[in-house]
């Protein structure tokens, strides 16, 4: 259990270093290599086919219309 003040930070996997902030700019530089992985971290959470499209959708992974690109990537 952590205390009041306490802050949890998560290291770089690559370099063990503490990621800069990301700035609101930064919020929509998604590469697809990005979009694919958090593709295949929800895919691995999902309890069935049903849950894994409504989830991939409400997090804009996935488009409504295939010609066009998912949200997060546009």
């Amino acid at each position: 259990m952590s205390g009041i003040g306490s802050t949890k930070r998560n290291m770089d996997e690559e370099t063990g270093s503490i990621p800069a902030p990301r700035s609101a700019a930064d919020a929509f530089r998604v590469s697809e290599e990005q979009v694919q992985r958090a593709r295949l971290v929800v895919a691995k959470n999902s309890e069935d086919s049903g849950d894994l499209r409504e989830l991939l959708d409400m997090l804009g992974l996935i488009s409504s219309n295939p010609e066009q690109p998912p949200p997060v990537s546009r």
